[in-house]
């Protein structure tokens, strides 16, 4: 919306001025006309009706105090008025500001000086309009504080009911609706804002404030009148301006008096959530179209959470997001409930942030830290399709950044690994007891030692025993069995199968042969 403005000024170069070197446009106003003198201004202003003067203090035939004066005297206190004065008129200027005008530029008039004045009229201006509007939407707050309580189940006192009945449509409409817009928080200010103007003029209506980023309409019907059609085309013109991704739009259910509105509320909440599966669908929703889609609050919780945390401990980028995707068709087939599935996700946010360590350090440079915030996900907004978007980057962080840190430790660990090896080798060892004794997931330490020593830990345990074992054959006169027992072999015929496998003969003849 544009604010119309008027200049008066006996000074043509300052009128010049100030339409050229102003950026009337991108400030929010436009120019609707310029005069020179009070008495001239006083017909432009009723001809034009501009929501801002600016005007010179000294000017013949009528002064700018004087035109100011007789316009106040018509009765007409909304437009605003900038006085223009030099530095010996200050005192002048100062009061006529309290007479209410509050805003003065000194001469000569700089042009970033008046932007940032002019920035904070137009600021004014629009809060000034919104109330006026308010005020005009079934007679202002009081309606909408009233209204607001029996949406929250609050009974609403007798003479104040028997008050909404003076009020312009409320005596004449049979049947009451609400329908509740919700939007993104940067946004609702701006849709609020179109909302109330485009509703400019319909009776027995009121806008609300509600919770964060949610604005409801409450609006009465008559029989035969098209209200709820007119309301209707409100609706799409939203939609049409702000597309569906920014706004979602849900009706709920027409009742007989506004006493009833708390449950037709209600199930316009219900309705607003199943946009959390289809945020795709464009137009408005109704409960009607919902009623029979109720929301399941019970689901695999434990599975689908351990699945997911598996493949983060298995560093399997490719199966989480199978999991993912396997947790959203469970999610859709079951229609859960969006506030379950927002909690689910929070949970397993947090459980994947302690499977990986140094991931609050690590944040600062892109890690998970800063991979995405819970307020996002607790967001109305976000759809199902975004949550998943959020945790498949979350996770894949994850998931790097614990191969990046075990890469990192393997460098060093796999030393001491097969050095503890090389210690215990004749215990009963086991690749279980190693990533135990060494903090390691164990399938990824089986793999780390396969790509450092070229063997599996079953093959280089054997391989230790076996050697360990001919060195005893060679040096000793101890009894096959005994050796067996003495480099960790309890099953005396596994410890013959390993030995022949090994040196390609047994263990007696490897005692007698020569070499």
């Amino acid at each position: 919306m544009k604010y119309k403005v008027l200049l008066i000024d006996d000074e043509p170069s300052a009128l010049e001025g100030m339409e050229m070197w102003i950026d009337w446009q991108e400030l929010g106003f436009e120019l609707c006309g310029t005069c020179g003198n009070g008495r001239e201004g006083l017909q432009m202003m009723k001809q034009l009706q501009p929501d801002l003067v600016i005007t010179d203090i000294h000017m013949p035939l009528m002064n700018g105090l004087e035109m100011i004066g007789e316009w106040r005297q018509e009765g007409t206190d909304s437009t605003k008025f900038v006085i223009l004065s030099g530095y010996s008129e200050f005192e002048y200027a100062r009061k006529a500001i309290s007479y209410g005008i509050n805003h003065y530029l000194l001469k000569p008039v700089f042009p970033e000086e008046a932007t940032e004045e002019l920035r904070e009229i137009r600021l004014e201006l629009e809060q000034e309009a919104n109330r006026r509007r308010i005020h005009e939407t079934a007679s202002g707050e009081e309606a909408a504080t009233l209204i607001k309580g029996l949406l929250y189940g609050k009974k609403g006192e007798p003479e104040l009911m028997e008050w909404l009945e003076t009020l312009p449509g409320f005596k004449e409409s049979n049947s009451w609706n609400i329908c509740l817009i919700r939007t993104v928080p940067e946004l609702y200010s701006e849709v609020r804002n179109r909302t109330v103007s485009l509703l400019t003029g319909y009776k027995a209506l009121v806008t609300i404030d509600l919770e964060a980023g949610l604005l409801g309409i409450v609006y009465g019907m008559t029989e035969g009148s098209g209200d709820a059609a007119g309301i209707a085309e409100v609706l799409v013109t939203l939609l049409r301006e702000y597309g569906g991704e920014n706004i979602h739009i849900a009706l709920g259910t027409p009742e007989d008096s506004l006493e009833s509105i708390e449950g037709s509320y209600g199930r316009a909440k219900e309705t607003l959530l199943h946009f959390f599966y289809e945020p795709e669908q464009a137009g408005v929703l109704a409960y009607s179209e919902v009623q029979d889609k109720p929301f399941s609050y019970h689901y695999d919780h434990i599975g689908l959470m351990d699945a997911l945390l598996d493949c983060v401990n298995l560093l399997d980028t490719d199966g989480y997001r199978e999991a993912l995707e396997a947790a959203a068709r469970s999610f859709r087939e079951q229609q859960v409930a969006p506030e379950v599935v927002r909690k689910f996700v929070i949970h397993l946010m947090y459980r994947i942030f302690a499977l990986a360590p140094g991931a609050e350090a690590a944040g600062e440079e892109g890690g998970v830290a800063s991979g995405v915030e819970v307020s996002e996900v607790q967001q109305a907004m976000t759809p199902l399709s975004g949550l998943l978007s959020r945790l498949l980057s979350y996770g894949g962080k994850a998931i790097d950044l614990l191969v990046q840190e075990q890469n990192y430790k393997s460098h060093g660990i796999v030393r001491e690994i097969n050095q503890y090896i090389g210690e215990h080798y004749q215990e009963s060892l086991s690749i279980q007891k190693l990533a135990e004794i060494f903090f390691l997931h164990p399938v990824y330490l089986g793999q780390l030692l396969i790509k450092k020593n070229g063997m599996t830990f079953n093959e280089q345990l054997h391989h230790l025993r076996i050697q360990a074992a001919a060195e005893l054959l060679r040096g000793s006169r101890l009894k096959l069995s005994e050796i067996a027992e003495r480099v960790g072999y309890a099953n005396y015929g596994q410890f013959l199968k390993r030995f022949e496998k090994e040196l390609h003969m047994g263990p007696n003849e490897y005692r007698h042969a020569k070499f």
